[in-house]
């Protein structure tokens, strides 16, 4: 590694995909594409409760998702903890992902 580089910063690219297509799924709905989360769904062919569980991501708290695209969040800042029911208001996010570090 390069003198000042951080070993332990690595993007988690399934993490990335996830909050791109939660965002995207999102900008889908408030365009009026598509109505519903059910009807979005059957699109994209997948569940709509997975779908859902997608979709709180972009209710994360911004510096999260920054740190998210930077590699920066901590090694259990993982897709699966993250599609866990976690507070929306970042204030708790990020105390509750802190704990995790």
């Amino acid at each position: 590694m390069p003198d000042g580089a951080s070993g332990h910063s690595k993007m988690d690219n399934t993490l990335v995909k996830a909050l791109a297509r939660a965002f995207r799924w999102k900008r889908m709905l408030e365009s009026g594409e598509f109505t519903t989360i059910a009807e979005l769904a059957t699109h994209e062919g997948i569940a709509p409760s997975y779908m859902t569980r997608v979709l709180r991501l972009t209710l994360l708290a911004p510096d999260i998702v920054g740190a998210i695209f930077d590699g920066a969040q901590g090694s259990d800042v993982t897709l699966a903890r993250l599609l866990e029911p976690f507070p929306t208001e970042w204030v708790e996010q990020r105390v509750q992902l802190s704990r995790t570090t």
